[in-house]
């Protein structure tokens, strides 16, 4: 073997190690997919047996086995959403399998990357809040800090959602992987992109927070009203990390004082504030198979004729045309209330015109 092969050699295995790291930031998510089978929660196995979870967040895991499940609901709700947000995108947040999810999209400091670190890290602070708020957790509960007199003329009381708790729980075990690589300095421009993000998506929840209230009096009157703060529905928080997605800076890694920091790729831009996604690489445009960048091209998927946005024919299908075919779907049709209290409807058949991406 020459000189010159051996460096392609080596430039190969360190790109193949950089890569693998990367990924596993995120591999924690397979916890979705997991059934747990193979130890009941309570025991001290049970940590062992998850897939994906470095050693750090295997300590954190033994340590908080209470909280584990709300842990795994926040992953399971994190993809559900990912999926949801971008069903109509050439990249649709599609799974390659339960271990590797979404294959190599993960390995490249994306935009679509961004996205993933960002709902993940709220959906873990998400369902934590949840199950303090619901008393399925004997380490946390409501918010007792919010209460008193307002200045806007109510009284704060009921079940203030704890967001606190939720969001150091989701900053413990979700950064686990980048603060483990912290010492090492490798690859500190992924790492610190990863953090912001997971931060952004912790506080997309923070920051919109909102007021419940409730009223006291004779009749329905509201002689007094009682309040609460309460976390937006998690649809709603997705829909906001979505936008931030669509807005997202790039960005470089530069050295200030010894110490990497991000700022943005064109110095003409706004620096970005910590609400904001950032990403590294631009991403591919997904229109055909690529195994390297993770993409699975846009043939076989439904388009819309009429649209002129992302999810239009000429859009999705990246100039290449579409096909259209006739299938018949059968819909409830003429449904009746009958008191009390049921309700029967028929079914009815129709044929609707399908396109596809060629």
């Amino acid at each position: 073997m020459n000189r010159l092969d051996l460096l392609s050699l080596l430039l190969g295995v360190y790109v193949l190690l950089y890569l693998t790291s990367v990924a596993d930031s995120i591999k924690w998510l397979s916890l979705a997919m997991s059934s747990g089978a193979t130890a009941t929660i309570s025991s001290a196995n049970y940590c062992d047996s998850l897939v994906g979870l470095v050693k750090r967040q295997r300590r954190i895991c033994k340590k908080n086995l209470e909280v584990m499940e709300s842990v795994k609901l926040g992953a399971h709700e994190a993809i559900q959403e990912c999926q949801y947000q971008f069903k109509n995108r050439r990249w649709n947040c599609s799974m390659v399998d339960p271990k590797s999810l979404f294959g190599n999209v993960l390995k490249l400091g994306t935009r679509e990357a961004s996205f993933v670190h960002a709902i993940s890290a709220a959906g873990v602070a998400h369902a934590v809040t949840r199950a303090c708020s619901s008393g399925k957790l004997t380490k946390c509960g409501c918010d007792r800090t919010v209460k008193g007199p307002s200045k806007d003329g109510f009284e704060w009381s009921g079940c203030s959602d704890n967001i606190a708790y939720g969001i150091a729980f989701s900053k413990t075990f979700v950064d686990a992987r980048e603060k483990k690589s912290k010492k090492s300095g490798k690859n500190a421009g992924r790492r610190l992109m990863n953090l912001h993000n997971n931060e952004a998506g912790r506080l997309a929840i923070e920051q919109n927070m909102k007021v419940e209230c409730k009223c006291h009096g004779v009749s329905g009157s509201c002689e007094l009203r009682t309040c609460w703060r309460a976390m937006a529905p998690f649809r709603e928080v997705g829909a906001i990390i979505k936008e931030k997605f669509d807005g997202a800076t790039e960005v470089k890694s530069v050295m200030t004082k010894n110490h990497p920091r991000l700022v943005p790729t064109n110095p003409q831009f706004k620096p970005h504030t910590k609400y904001d996604l950032v990403y590294l690489v631009a991403s591919p445009d997904f229109c055909e198979p690529d195994p390297k960048t993770g993409s699975f091209g846009t043939k076989g998927r439904v388009c819309n004729k009429t649209s002129k946005a992302i999810d239009g024919c000429e859009l999705m299908c990246c100039g290449r045309g579409y096909e259209t075919r006739k299938r018949k779907v059968v819909d409830r049709c003429f449904c009746k209330f009958h008191w009390c209290c049921y309700v029967t409807c028929q079914e009815c058949e129709r044929e609707i015109e399908e396109h596809t991406c060629k």
